[in-house]
């Protein structure tokens, strides 16, 4: 048994103790938890520690099989010049893809994270995310914007499915955005995934060139799929409405749905959203770090709270970050929005990735029966319990 103690616990749930005590078994599970009131005598055995213990982090959205792309492109240059960068460098050899993934996996758990809804476009990580120490839910993303790669298209991503669940893995075939999903393959994705009745999760309204292509059919993502990716668009008839809108009754509304980025999404979007699909099966995974690196733009998060969303926190990949440390994300959303109170900020990097996950049983708070990982983080303003740059996360279980 072991018995620990900080002079905060953020539990995940909303409560939080002053100098309470965790008491776990050896393996991780808690076994109970004391609330002091604040009067923490001296106990034979107790682990006191200097900071605020969370519950193990939970990065909603990940791409470790793009690790390799670590700090090589240029930032702030924009989705579509990102996207030709990651066409123009993704494919390397499958030994060094595997190599820099491995690495990630490591520095995940490293920075405190548990649980990962990870996208693969390829069938290369599959067999280290089962050997990893890390949950891993699996969103076989994708790709498809002409309707006559379709077929093909999910094929390769159900072959990557049962390949995936031959090795114990959770997983969900799952379109890439709505600006490279043709109706024909969405519908495809929405057919299995409700005979599946499996966790959806799509990037979503990452910059304002996606409206642009279903409003107008103009603008540099038209550009891209024509001239990067040689597609011939003469099929495709503008909307005239957002990409989300234009898509959003594809997607069947029984399933959990993951949004993703969401830097564009305003309240006309939101009130879209609750009258097509219930708002308690909608996660917005928001990736702050990843949004700065490429559109140097953040999403519009008190809007998101003003209208109750449920948000949750993503590092995205190497190739639009620095670091995969959720802690990290927490700490820019804090110093952008210093009015969000740290322990909101703590359910969407835990509870909230656990839920849309389908791991909260296990994961995202701290309560009895739980093993969901304890993190302790130091270097906080424990006066006003906020984060400042200095912060770190070290892995206590």
């Amino acid at each position: 048994m072991r018995k620990l103690s900080a002079h905060y616990i953020f539990t995940g749930t909303g409560i939080i103790l002053k100098k309470g005590i965790i008491i776990l078994t050896d393996d991780g599970v808690i076994v109970d938890i004391i609330d002091t009131n604040g009067e923490l005598d001296e106990l034979s055995g107790v682990e006191f520690y200097s900071g605020v213990m969370v519950p193990g982090f939970v990065n909603a959205h990940c791409h470790i099989e793009l690790s390799h792309l670590r700090d090589i492109f240029p930032e702030k240059t924009g989705l579509p010049v990102f996207l030709k960068n990651v066409i123009q460098y993704r494919n390397l050899e499958e030994n060094k893809v595997i190599e820099e993934a491995r690495k990630a996996d490591s520095e995940l758990w490293k920075n405190g994270v548990v649980a990962v809804g990870d996208i693969s476009n390829t069938d290369t990580t599959f067999q280290l995310k089962s050997e990893s120490k890390i949950a891993y839910h699996t969103f076989i993303e994708t790709l498809g914007f002409s309707p006559q790669r379709a077929e093909r298209a999910f094929g390769w991503a159900k072959h990557c499915f049962d390949e995936v669940q031959s090795l114990g893995l959770s997983a969900s075939i799952v379109p890439h955005s709505p600006y490279s999903i043709s109706k024909a393959l969405l519908e495809m994705i929405s057919e299995f995934a409700i005979s599946q009745h499996s966790i959806l999760s799509m990037h979503s309204q990452e910059c304002s060139e996606e409206d642009a292509l279903y409003c107008s059919g103009d603008g540099e993502i038209v550009r891209h799929l024509t001239e990067n990716l040689a597609i011939d668009l003469t099929f495709f008839k503008p909307t005239g409405k957002s990409a989300l809108e234009s898509v959003i009754d594809w997607l069947p509304i029984e399933n959990k749905l993951l949004l993703v980025h969401n830097i564009c999404t305003g309240q006309k979007d939101i009130d879209f959203i609750a009258k097509t699909r219930s708002l308690n099966k909608t996660w917005f995974v928001l990736c702050p770090d990843s949004n700065l690196y490429i559109e140097d733009r953040l999403p519009d998060i008190e809007l998101f709270r003003k209208n109750k969303l449920l948000i949750c926190l993503g590092t995205d990949s190497l190739s639009s970050n620095h670091k995969l440390s959720v802690l990290d994300e927490m700490k820019t959303i804090q110093s952008h929005f210093p009015a969000i109170p740290f322990g909101e900020i703590v359910i969407w990097a835990t509870r909230n990735g656990a839920e849309a996950l389908e791991m909260d049983d296990w994961a995202g708070t701290i309560e009895k029966g739980k093993k969901p990982g304890i993190n302790l983080i130091t270097g906080m303003d424990l006066q006003h319990l906020q984060l400042q740059s200095q912060s770190k996360v070290k892995r206590l279980i």
